[in-house]
């Protein structure tokens, strides 16, 4: 009678007002324990450990990068894929941008062809919507930090792992732990929750915790810290000559916290730090490309050994020093940064003797795993060291449930992603987070009596309908305007018509698209053309309001600018709560989580009621 009783109070609290679940990330009140593998798991572990041959074990460690589409089931892109699941023995596979359904479906395929379960891995900082057109992109870290509420982190966290779990996907590579003390950094940006490392910390272990809760395996990256760097380690090595003294300060804060917090998995960077490895290398004679965008420029740079091959940074830090048990995942090893000096074999090598546990997108799969085959079989790397790494993934791929379901039920697939629940969040944080830091002459809510253009300036290719959302938004809240949209490939007569039409207005509103684009030769600047442009209409002092769709650190370039809006992304949730932002119809309650050297300090943030 009594468990009767208990089970309708449980009912009823969950049909009015959400389960105990919901509230506190997944986990009950009572269950704080960590995500991890139980004594079951390690014993599953065991026992598929010792039927395994030396080729099936170095499978496990490789987890080759995809972009999903169609395909036929006799097509040479497909019959590939079958053969490095079948012939390689992979261990998992990472997916990136591609339709929502045609991922799924292939990763049910891929599954069905394996003979062990594959862990799926997603890059999904903003959830799922980062990888998805069709879902929900979350607001970048950086945003989520500007609200100053931790919480934020969490809830969109849980929905990060129940949506892409949904998809089929039991490795989230998030959240970025890096502190972004470098106003310079071409690659981290707004993917970091700011400059101050216990902000780091307090929003990054809320994400994990959200993460967890869904029994998925969060990922703190990039250790043990990518946020000093001026140099894109997708087009070349950062070198960071920073003392181990110093690192504590700073860099190590966050990833100190996700270890003791019980982060499952911990991404390590190609990032050298000479201070604690100084092995020195050269750039290969006969580098062969890697992950740059086509034209960005290679930096080729005598260097030191990456965060990636060492020892040091891994087994002696990370393991031994930091007391972290989870898995170690590399990041892209088709990144220039390492390619640039070392051929795919001998990194896999490397990399794994200095700890990894799982080397991610390989530019050569079959190379990597050849090289380890054949330093496993000469003795190079011991058996134990492999047992150890192949171990610990069995186990956790029996922790998030793969030995039980495999498979994805794709006909569930829209009742859980993009529900009203992540929709209602994304607008929620990026309500909360929109940040006004300059506000001169009062020229914010917009003056609607006065003739105004609207000028989009973007660091990418993607056309007029980057700023679709901010734009629409306007125009539906009754503000008159032009609108001109220039990228670095705008014809000439774009350039002369917004040229034109700014020189003419009264009020020059621009959407600063400055977004961070890994890999590209601009990764987080606005093309000249139109920052041309805004210069002029500057120096003839009209009225502008700079708003910030990417990079915050941009009004040091154009410190004139009357009012000054920092967005942090271009998400369309963010595009709609700039909008009404500068039109008054909604508070602006934002605070910078990071400081804008020479002019505005961290915290800066003008409280603004709704008119």
């Amino acid at each position: 009678m009594m468990k009767s009783i208990i089970s309708l109070i449980l009912v009823f609290t969950f049909l009015a007002g959400g389960s105990t679940l919901a509230k506190t990330g997944g986990r009950t009140a009572g269950d704080v324990r960590p995500f991890a593998p139980s004594e079951k798991d390690w014993k599953r572990a065991d026992k598929l450990l010792k039927k395994m041959s030396l080729e099936e074990k170095v499978g496990q460690l490789i987890q080759i990068g995809i972009n999903a589409r169609f395909a036929n089931r006799d097509s040479a892109y497909f019959k590939e894929l079958k053969r490095q699941v079948v012939e390689n023995k992979i261990g998992g596979v990472i997916f990136f941008g591609a339709p929502m359904y045609e991922t799924s479906v292939l990763i049910n395929r891929m599954q069905a062809e394996a003979k062990l379960p594959l862990l799926m891995a997603l890059d999904a900082e903003t959830g799922v919507g980062m990888r998805f057109a069709d879902a929900v992109n979350f607001p970048w870290a950086m945003a989520v930090a500007a609200t100053g509420e931790p919480d934020y982190a969490r809830r969109i966290g849980v929905i990060t792992a129940r949506e892409a779990r949904a998809m089929g996907f039991q490795h989230i590579y998030a959240p970025v732990l890096d502190v972004n003390n470098n106003a310079t950094n071409p690659v981290i940006n707004v993917r970091s929750f700011g400059e101050d490392p216990q902000d780091v910390a307090r929003f990054g272990t809320a994400f994990i915790d959200g993460v967890q809760s869904e029994r998925a395996i969060a990922t703190a990256k990039h250790f043990p810290g990518h946020g000093d760097t001026a140099v894109d380690s997708h087009r070349g090595l950062p070198i960071i000559d920073h003392s181990l003294a110093s690192l504590e300060k700073t860099e190590l804060v966050p990833f100190r916290a996700a270890v003791k917090d019980g982060v499952a998995s911990v991404m390590i960077a190609h990032i050298a730090l000479p201070q604690i490895d100084n092995e020195a290398i050269m750039p290969l004679k006969n580098y062969r490309g890697g992950d740059a965008e086509a034209g960005a420029e290679i930096v080729d740079q005598k260097a030191y050994i990456p965060a990636t091959l060492s020892k040091k940074v891994q087994t002696d830090l990370l393991r031994n020093e930091m007391g972290f048990k989870g898995l170690i995942v590399t990041d892209a090893m088709s990144m220039s940064g390492l390619t640039l000096y070392f051929e795919q074999g001998e990194a896999g090598v490397r990399a794994f003797l200095a700890g990894s546990d799982l080397l991610e997108k390989p530019s050569d799969p079959d190379a990597m795993l050849a090289g380890i085959i054949a330093a496993a079989k000469s003795g190079r790397i011991p058996p134990e060291r492999l047992d150890d790494s192949v171990r610990r993934i069995l186990a956790w791929k029996s922790a998030v449930g793969l030995f039980e379901k495999r498979f994805v039920n794709i006909d569930a697939m829209d009742t859980i992603i993009s529900g009203p629940e992540s929709l209602a969040l994304a607008s929620e944080v990026a309500s909360k987070a929109i940040t006004l830091v300059r506000n001169n002459a009062s020229a914010l809510p917009v003056d609607r009596s006065k003739k105004i253009v609207v000028l989009g300036l973007s660091n990418g290719f993607d056309g007029p309908e980057t700023m679709a959302s901010f734009a629409a938004t306007l125009r539906s809240q009754g503000l008159k305007f032009k609108s001109h949209y220039l990228q670095e490939n705008s014809l000439n007569e774009d350039v002369q018509a917004a040229r034109s039409s700014a020189s003419d207005a009264d009020i020059v509103i621009v959407g600063l698209f400055g977004r961070v684009r890994s890999g590209a030769k601009n990764s987080v600047g606005v093309p000249e053309n139109g920052a041309a442009i805004l210069r002029s209409v500057l120096a003839e002092g009209k009225q502008v309001i700079g708003i910030s769709f990417g990079n915050p650190y941009v009004l040091g370039s154009f410190p004139e600018m009357q009012a000054y809006v920092v967005a942090y992304g271009d998400m369309s949730s963010l595009q709609r709560a700039a909008a009404r932002s500068i039109l008054g119809l909604q508070p602006i309650t934002g605070r910078l989580p990071i400081t804008l050297p020479g002019l505005y300090p961290k915290g800066t943030g003008i409280q603004v009621t709704a008119k």
